[in-house]
């Protein structure tokens, strides 16, 4: 039997996250908070070497459709290389799970929040307010300014697949940003944190809402003049999806040229 699953099956359907349902009445005075920066289908297409080299030295990452299949606590096998690659480029410590079920209250014991560190080998966020509430925020700050070398809010990026929680709540996070500590030149970054939404799904969960975020980012965008502005070129955090078709038929080649040999 699966104890994660049997401790969890209560809240398979997601709690009721007030943080969420308050987003709205914010976007009457701030409308923009809904536009991510940068917009990719899933990570493989992030380069964090190039955010790396830009300055941004930590990550918060959300977990359900983003890294796992939502409920599971395991990476999608597809982004094992995609992971790496983010866990080298900002080093240990320095990438963090922040989830709406792994790491809350509602995660009993901690039980979900271990076997998920476990798993993806990076902490998750212990935290009692869903994002994007601003008391996750706070503890969001306090982990990355805990670090030997803290790392302050325009040296983030915060990736998730949720508009109303994972982008809002970067956006929260650029109004009052520390200064840096980098020895990047600050235009080189966006002010605050990096708001990156991944806007393919895994497994399909909750599509009626994401057919009414995406509905409602496009009228912003629209309204804003294709978005919020920025010094920063955002595209070059972004690569071409891998193409599975092209390793398929790479890898039936290769072995056919090994046959012939």
């Amino acid at each position: 039997m699966n104890l994660c699953k049997t401790v969890f099956s209560p809240c398979l359907s997601m709690p009721l996250n007030i943080p969420g349902i308050l987003v709205p009445f914010h976007l009457l005075k701030n409308p923009r908070l809904i536009i991510p920066h940068v917009t990719v289908k899933d990570i493989r297409q992030i380069d964090f070497l190039a955010l790396r080299n830009a300055g941004y030295r930590g990550a918060v990452f959300d977990k359900d459709n983003c890294l796992t299949i939502p409920y599971k606590d395991t990476l999608v096998p597809q982004l094992e290389d995609a992971w790496r690659e983010c866990r080298e480029a900002f080093g240990e410590g320095n990438v963090i799970i922040v989830s709406n079920s792994a790491g809350t209250k509602f995660d009993a014991g901690g039980i979900q929040a271990e076997s998920v560190s476990y798993h993806l080998s990076v902490p998750v966020l212990r935290h009692d307010t869903l994002k994007p509430g601003y008391s996750c925020i706070t503890s969001i700050r306090a982990y990355f300014s805990s670090l030997r070398v803290p790392i302050p809010d325009d040296e983030l990026v915060i990736v998730g697949d949720r508009i109303f929680t994972d982008v809002i709540m970067a956006n929260r996070m650029r109004s009052g940003f520390a200064s840096s500590s980098s020895d990047t030149p600050a235009h080189a970054r966006i002010s605050g944190p990096l708001a990156v939404w991944t806007n393919g799904v895994w497994q399909k969960e909750s599509m009626m809402m994401r057919w009414a975020e995406k509905r409602l980012l496009d009228v912003v965008r629209k309204w804003a003049r294709h978005g919020e502005t920025s010094s920063v070129g955002t595209n070059i955090f972004v690569r071409e999806l891998p193409s599975p078709e092209l390793r398929k038929t790479g890898s039936a080649l290769t072995k056919l040229l090994d046959m012939m040999r």
